[in-house]
């Protein structure tokens, strides 16, 4: 998923980096934006598909791997009508959200996801992202109804199916309606 050199972002705070190194235990050697070394859990990162974008493009495609085999949150940039739109994506399934969840019960891993999911939520809506793609999988439908449970209860967002062409049934789109300050 990653690559040596390429600057990533961090998931659960600001700033980029760059990787130096791959580590045993999914554990990534990289300097931060103000150069200092870190070691971090490939977990705690996300890649940054396009910061340095020309106007000419009509967009930067997304990541066409299958989402089965996608790790993390993915944070994507397009351009439309010469404007910065920025887009996440985060998979819950719980393999791309811990290395071993086999001592877990259903509940706990819903737990976990859902945590996950909110706390993707409030971040992607405190930066004011304009859309958030959320791979929940098929199933059962479980996690798909507590996530729209949620966002059911949110204000200035809409939410639906996404993409099915790109994310299959096991996705759900959300559109952040930010009003200005």
């Amino acid at each position: 998923m990653f690559k040596l050199g390429e600057k990533i972002g961090f998931l659960s705070e600001q700033g980029t980096a760059k990787i130096l190194e791959f580590l045993p235990d999914k554990k990534i050697r990289l300097i931060d934006n103000e150069g200092f070394e870190q070691i971090r859990l490939s977990s705690e990162l996300i890649t940054l598909h396009s910061l340095n974008y020309q106007l000419e493009s009509t967009s930067v495609p997304y990541d066409k791997e299958p989402i089965s085999k996608r790790k993390n949150m993915q944070l994507s940039i397009k351009i439309e009508n010469k404007k910065r739109t920025s887009i996440w994506e985060i998979d819950l399934h719980i393999e791309n959200l811990l290395d071993n969840a086999n001592n877990l019960t259903n509940t706990e891993i819903l737990l976990k996801q859902m945590s996950n999911f909110k706390n993707t939520f409030s971040k992607a809506k405190d930066k004011r992202i304009q859309k958030l793609i959320v791979i929940h999988g098929v199933g059962e439908g479980v996690l798909k109804n507590e996530i729209r449970s949620f966002l059911s209860r949110q204000e200035h967002i809409e939410y639906f199916d996404a993409s099915y062409l790109e994310y299959g049934k096991g996705a759900t789109e959300v559109r952040f309606n930010h009003t200005s300050h």
